[in-house]
């Protein structure tokens, strides 16, 4: 039996029951009120207000461009939208960085300002510090390792990380780290599924992938490019459930198609 399908409201303690009953975690992005309510009436289990907002939302070529405002501003909308599902928001680049004071003061305004439930962060033992003093305030904290967006000119390319033995044994470092640190979650993205394996068997918090294999205990997509919003982007971890970019451009069409013949409003489309 689900060991959330009777509460109503899914919190951190949940998860962990999840984990140790082996039942996976349903996780996907969501950046606004009409998307959460859809979504959490399909009864996922957490929505998370990504940074990815500034690809999807707002069309930056990468994460970074998203500020503190205008994340609090997405989980505003979603948290109103959520019911049940565990909202968790993104600290965004630029937010938290080197300076633990300031990585607690924007976990604050989010978590005041929202009403989300959580904050992520991306990072291992560099902003573990960080991770401390914001629990210490009472803040759930979700980590996230492995392809780390924030950090995406450091890397220079959305390949696979964690392929060789000495980064692979640095993120499994990391995890340790962040749990010890007290976080409830990890997010594992694109790294190999056996190394996904290993660290999701190594903790005993919930790691949730996202291109790191079946054996994490829960998985993240982006809702965008899970139901087919996002325009040629198709990677291998992506399963796209319904392409609604060609279903809203046929409508659009036809719509043009209906007003230039003056077929819309029909009589009955009238006052």
């Amino acid at each position: 039996m689900s060991v959330n399908k009777e509460v109503k409201r899914i919190t951190t303690h949940i998860l962990q029951a999840m984990k140790q009953n082996g039942e996976k975690i349903a996780m996907l992005t969501a950046y606004d009120y009409s998307m959460a309510t859809i979504l959490d009436d399909a009864g996922l289990d957490v929505l998370l207000v990504g940074d990815s907002a500034s690809n999807v939302m707002a069309g930056h070529e990468t994460t970074l461009p998203i500020t503190l405002d205008q994340m609090i501003y997405h989980a505003q909308s979603v948290v109103r939208g959520a019911s049940r599902a565990l909202v968790v928001v993104d600290l965004p680049f630029g937010s938290y960085q080197g300076n633990s004071k300031e990585a607690l003061i924007s976990a604050i305004r989010i978590m005041k300002e929202s009403g989300a439930h959580a904050v992520k962060m991306e990072g291992g033992t560099e902003i573990v510090e960080s991770v401390q003093r914001i629990i210490t305030a009472g803040i759930p904290v979700m980590g996230h390792l492995g392809l780390t967006p924030q950090s995406i000119y450091k890397f220079g390319t959305y390949t696979v990380r964690a392929k060789d033995e000495a980064e692979a044994l640095k993120l499994k470092t990391d995890a340790l780290a962040l749990q010890e640190a007290g976080c409830f979650a990890v997010v594992l993205e694109k790294i190999p599924a056996k190394l996904g394996k290993e660290v999701s068997e190594s903790l005993l918090i919930p790691t949730i992938g996202i291109g790191a294999g079946t054996d994490c205990d829960g998985q993240v997509l982006v809702v965008n490019d899970m139901i087919g919003l996002t325009k040629g982007f198709k990677p291998r971890f992506l399963r796209q459930y319904v392409n609604l970019y060609d279903g809203i451009l046929n409508a659009a069409q036809s719509y043009i198609k209906d007003v230039k013949s003056s077929d819309f409003p029909n009589e009955k489309e009238q006052y």
